[in-house]
């Protein structure tokens, strides 16, 4: 995959040459190229920013010497395929594993990282021409700018690619890869200050041991993100998985998992 970000402080993405993401580069899984939006002025103060129109605080991002950016990308791009060009914004549709499983699939992303109030919007419609442009917010709250977004995007995503990760089955086994958040993990020693490895786990019984692990993963989605519950089909839960959970203090309403408040 080829990932190109564009940003005015390049720097902030030198993390992006650590960890996996990092040795994913090295090994030529993953082509990462991180470019100085501020190469792309004429005037000698390199200015990328000016007042907005119709008045308001702060700075808005110019509109050419982003379209200078983003020529230089789509005339080094390695497919005649058309890019995603992904724009961190709040006001943009928010980012979640079904989205990183999305851009991993693709062959070339592109990220954009703006600054102070945001990029001129005729650049945004400009760019439509020769990527296809998805808006994506990290959550719901504001940033300094894109930056920190992109450096958690490409993580997310980088890590979906074949090779990047060692293990594969890992990736099957966390958070929201199931639409669940991810079951408690353990390691030695078996008992800890005072507190015990879970029995189950000490048994060798991979049937119980994944039983367990199923009903964790329900009981701490309830707890702290009951939100995900309402996207399960308990219709499609093996009895087994049922008849653990409602010992568990769960129950199928309408088709949907539930579990009554404490």
């Amino acid at each position: 995959m080829r990932i190109d970000v564009v940003s005015i402080f390049p720097e902030y993405l030198a993390a992006l040459e650590l960890s996996l993401i990092g040795k994913a580069r090295q090994d030529g899984v993953l082509d990462v190229r991180v470019h100085d939006l501020r190469t792309f002025t004429t005037d000698r103060h390199r200015t990328v920013d000016d007042t907005p129109y119709g008045g308001g605080a702060g700075m808005v991002m110019k509109p050419e010497p982003w379209a200078q950016a983003l020529d230089a990308v789509l005339a080094d791009a390695p497919s005649p395929d058309r890019p995603t060009l992904v724009v961190p914004s709040p006001a943009g549709a928010v980012f979640d594993q079904a989205m990183a499983h999305d851009m991993a699939s693709l062959d070339h992303l592109v990220f954009a990282c703006g600054r102070y109030e945001g990029i001129d919007e005729r650049a945004i419609e400009w760019a439509r021409d020769g990527f296809d442009v998805r808006p994506v917010s990290l959550g719901d709250y504001v940033l300094n700018g894109g930056e920190v977004a992109v450096l958690a995007m490409v993580e997310a995503v980088g890590r979906l690619i074949p090779g990047v990760v060692g293990n594969p089955e890992s990736l099957v086994e966390e958070s929201h890869s199931d639409g669940l958040l991810e079951y408690p993990v353990y390691t030695k020693p078996s008992s800890w200050r005072g507190r015990d490895v879970p029995e189950v786990l000490l048994s060798g019984n991979h049937a119980k041991i994944a039983q367990w692990r199923r009903v964790e993963q329900f009981r701490r989605t309830a707890d702290r993100r009951p939100d995900l519950l309402a996207d399960v089909d308990a219709t499609a839960l093996t009895k087994a998985d049922l008849a653990a959970l409602r010992g568990a203090g769960f129950d199928v309403v309408d088709g949907r998992l539930t579990r009554p408040a404490h």
